[in-house]
């Protein structure tokens, strides 16, 4: 099989790789691609991946490639892993919306709006690229905002584009560990939307062993997300929200911690993988060793403005694994080879959740096998977490038809309505910070 990496000159490509590495069954990846609009940045990752695969002779071969519908014709999976605007148009995001008094967060509040903005219209075009020159492909998207890049692909290529994220897969195995369960023996009941859900029970064996995690102070401070939110506010919301649910029940508190950091998550992001880049200029640096040990920093460091915020220490070792690989590669597996898995995926509501039409793509678990993701059915939210969601969901509706119709008036309506901007004056004033700053933007001047 072929698999097209879009993206492909960007950090976390080599986890992907490395996953690979270790698949011998049939249906196999073959060769990859890498597509990336940087050439410096394609032949650093390719140098990391070659000594990933020194020792394996059927290694997938690699290519690289700069010509985007060169990388995607013949593709039979695309993994979609863009960033317009890249960790410097994150650092800007972040910073604009902090000089509002909001926050900026990339896939969260008013920073993953202006990512949306930019980002759609770039997403949008490789949807019809796929639909013109590799019309049978499946396309597994990374991009964020996850859940809203996805459903601007999905009007263009249906269900053969996939949304997925790690974070409530890490939610839900920590949760079970918690419990002593093995994770791939649990039912986890999670519905929401991308970085904006609950888990509402765990069953193992058929019972639900979430209210005993529940009833019990020093289980639910064992772990990351009781360190986060409380045991107090866990027990009263009765389930386990996703750790970025934190920029909303304590944004104050976040927003705080974030403006008196040394610097924000975009620009430590920005300069640590700019120094790992610069270091891959000279032909004699250890590829493969200079991309752990920045990893290694990446992934100790993330979210730790909210752990500050709420004293919650550094992170367990088993947390800095990644894992959004894993899921991706399981996807995979199970369309191209009708191996039946469940995995928490983003796809369309098909009636999943009532409150929301069919097209609005959703973070749900599902059934997957040849035929795709299908979403299972589950139980109503409560009347909080439905409210949450249809307030993000409607803004998430406004940026699309924002970059649609490259409206300002209708660009200033999604900031203005989301929940953690607090004024519609404070809305203009991030449309004309973020236009000021990002050139992908200029269509709302």
């Amino acid at each position: 099989m072929r698999l097209t990496i879009l993206g492909g000159g960007g950090f976390r490509v080599p986890l992907v790789y490395g996953a690979l590495l270790g698949d011998r069954a049939e249906g196999r990846v073959t060769r990859v691609v890498l597509h990336d609009l940087d050439a410096g940045r394609l032949s650093a990752v390719a140098r990391v991946l070659a000594e990933q695969a020194a020792g394996h002779p059927d290694a997938p071969e690699v290519t690289v490639t700069t010509d985007l519908d060169e990388a995607l014709r013949g593709a039979d999976f695309v993994f979609s892993a863009i960033r317009v605007g890249g960790l410097a148009g994150r650092a800007a995001d972040e910073r604009v919306a902090l000089d509002q008094g909001v926050l900026g967060q990339e896939t969260v509040g008013a920073g993953g709006v202006a990512y949306g903005l930019r980002t759609v219209p770039v997403a949008v075009d490789i949807a019809r690229r796929v639909a013109r020159l590799a019309p049978d492909a499946w396309v597994i998207n990374f991009t964020n905002p996850a859940g809203l890049v996805t459903e601007a692909m999905s009007r263009h290529l249906g269900d053969r584009v996939i949304g997925i994220c790690d974070s409530p897969v890490g939610l839900g195995r920590r949760i079970a560990k918690v419990l002593g369960a093995n994770p791939r023996e649990a039912w986890i009941d999670y519905v929401g939307l991308n970085h904006l859900g609950w888990v509402r029970g765990l069953r193992v064996a058929g019972r639900d062993e979430l209210p005993r995690l529940l009833a019990d102070p020093a289980l639910l401070g064992s772990f990351e997300e009781g360190r986060i939110f409380g045991p107090d506010w866990l027990r009263s919301l009765g389930a386990v929200p996703n750790e970025y649910l934190h920029y909303y029940y304590f944004n104050r508190e976040t927003v705080r911690a974030y403006q008196g950091a040394d610097q924000t998550r975009g620009a430590f992001l920005r300069d640590q993988q700019a120094r790992f880049y610069d270091e891959m200029k000279d032909p004699g640096a250890g590829a493969l060793t200079a991309w752990d040990r920045t990893r290694a920093e990446r992934e100790a460091t993330y979210m730790a403005e909210n752990r500050d915020a709420a004293g919650a220490g550094e992170r367990d070792a088993d947390d800095l694994s990644g894992g959004y690989e894993k899921v991706a590669l399981a996807l995979m597996r199970a369309i191209a080879r009708d191996e039946r898995t469940t995995l928490i995926l983003n796809v369309r509501n098909r009636g999943t959740l009532a409150v929301l039409d069919g097209e609005a793509v959703i973070e749900v678990p599902c059934l997957v096998d040849a035929n795709g993701a299908h979403p299972v059915a589950v139980d109503p939210l409560p009347g909080h977490a439905t409210g949450l969601v249809c307030a993000v969901k409607a803004v998430e509706r406004e940026v699309l038809a924002a970059a649609g119709s490259r409206s300002r008036t209708t660009a200033v309506k999604a900031f203005a309505l989301h929940p953690l901007v607090d004024s519609v004056n404070v809305a203009r004033a991030l449309v004309d910070g973020y236009t000021a700053v990002h050139p992908g933007l200029d269509y709302l001047r």
